[in-house]
């Protein structure tokens, strides 16, 4: 797979979506300072992620990778990162016991600053700047020189990552995680929703299983597991200047690592077969994902998983269908059918976000809930047609009580976005919503679980 590469072999193909840095040496010496800098991520919990990976690709568990579309300088505080932390908790339960499987928990946290653009340049009025391309590269604010990329702004992005998973890390082993107070919390959302009936059942059964648990003795003092569990983050591989700097020989087998993160992913936009960030990411060891779109034919899906594949290893890549909710099973179903026919192992994810969005009436880009909602219920429609696993989601989601997607049970509408309207890029489900979707989430697996689809992981045979 590593044939004629190296960590900057990127470097000699054309690349998408990369900022021009108008001080080549000041990028050079913070690329230096990089370098030299402590991994944020070690190369066993990559190969740890990998392994839960490769169930998931045999519908032995479900993939739950979630967070901001973009972190930012400005958001960034301990109260955000535990209530994002928490949110996916409570999905990742709901889900757990809907489909009596394993969920792997991903983060879309400690990296993901940098976002590709649509556009090189931005108009407001009678004047014309440089894309606002994420906090690791410019800013935001619309001035000339606010927009000049700063290579300054990896290394703060790298603080900021360390920071932050310094404090999933506590929370994941030190006893926030606990089962019961993360049901817990379930129950207060449960009991505060308007579609309290719908959730009511599935949050008793679950609270009759812990009650259960504990007359047998199985409680967070007796078996420490119950207040842990394991988290990983992830990001798209888009500046591949700082991606480079923190890509690692492994000491104990030779590999290339990124370990600026467990996952890295190639988004729709940059997964161009002989470009920059597929050279890259193919000579690295982390698990991989790759954004399909509804332009991806299925010749190219499967000239790519050659690339970044070529070995077939389970839990290697995870395919992140994003199709939009009108036309999810037309175009997913295509490249599902080709890769089964080609025996390729891969998990299958769902990301019902970016196929999804639009500009609301009021001026702001938002998305429907029920869109949303619509082609999550395609891809697990599309995977019982082809009798293929849905191995799990994909979502741009805060715990913060923002007001950016419309609809879900609190009817969020299009007057009420510009009261809670925070992103600095793509509109995120709030807490409620997220919460919403799992449990419907959990529906699905539930009915797959019946159908004899999957297996849970101590049930399979290996």
């Amino acid at each position: 797979m590593t044939q004629n590469w190296s960590p900057e072999s990127w470097r000699a193909k054309p690349v998408q979506q990369m900022p021009e840095y108008t001080d080549k040496a000041a990028l050079e010496a913070v690329e230096a300072d990089l370098r030299a800098m402590p991994p944020l991520v070690f190369a066993g919990e990559a190969r740890q992620l990998q392994h839960s990976l490769g169930h998931a690709a045999q519908g032995k568990a479900f993939l739950l990778q979630g967070g901001d579309c973009a972190e930012s300088f400005a958001e960034f505080s301990a109260n955000h990162i535990r209530d994002t932390f928490r949110v996916l908790l409570q999905m990742a339960v709901v889900m757990t016991y809907g489909g009596s499987l394993p969920v792997v928990k991903v983060g879309r946290m400690a990296g993901q600053f940098a976002k590709p653009r649509s556009s090189d340049t931005e108009t407001q009025g009678d004047v014309t700047l440089p894309s606002y391309r994420g906090d690791n590269v410019n800013s935001l604010d619309f001035t000339p020189e606010a927009r000049i990329p700063d290579p300054k702004r990896l290394v703060q992005s790298y603080h900021q990552a360390t920071a932050t998973l310094n404090l999933l890390r506590a929370f994941a082993k030190g006893g926030y995680a606990d089962l019961n107070r993360v049901h817990g919390w379930n129950l207060d959302f449960v009991s505060d929703s308007p579609l309290k009936e719908r959730y009511e059942d599935l949050a008793n059964r679950i609270d009759e299983a812990l009650r259960f648990m504990a007359a047998c003795g199985v409680t967070s003092q007796t078996v420490p597991a119950i207040q842990q569990t394991e988290f990983y983050t992830s990001h798209e591989a888009l500046h591949l200047n700082y991606e480079q700097a923190m890509t690692r020989e492994d000491s104990l087998t030779g590999d290339w690592y990124d370990t600026s993160a467990h996952l890295l992913w190639i988004g729709a936009r940059t997964h161009q077969e002989d470009y920059a960030q597929i050279e890259f990411v193919r000579g690295i060891k982390n698990p991989l994902g790759l954004k399909c779109s509804p332009a991806l034919e299925p010749d190219e899906l499967i000239r790519l998983i050659d690339i970044l594949n070529p070995e077939n290893i389970p839990g290697r890549l995870t395919l992140i269908a994003r199709m939009g909710h009108d036309q999810v099973e037309d175009k997913l179903l295509p490249l599902l059918r080709r890769v089964k026919a080609e025996g390729r192992s891969v998990v299958w994810s769902c990301d019902p976000m970016h196929g999804n969005t639009y500009k609301s009436s009021s001026g702001y880009k938002t998305r429907n809930f029920e869109h949303i909602l619509g082609e999550v219920r395609g891809f697990f429609a599309a995977h019982k047609t082809e009798g293929t696993h849905p191995g799990g989601v994909h979502f741009e989601m805060t715990g913060k009580n923002v007001t950016e997607c419309v609809g879900g049970a609190h009817a969020i509408g299009d007057e009420d976005l510009s009261s809670r309207y925070h992103t600095a890029c793509d509109p995120r489900l709030n807490a409620n919503q997220a919460l919403e979707l799992a449990f419907l989430i959990a529906d699905e697996l539930k009915a797959i679980r019946h159908d004899g689809l999957s297996k849970p992981i101590a049930a399979a045979a290996e």
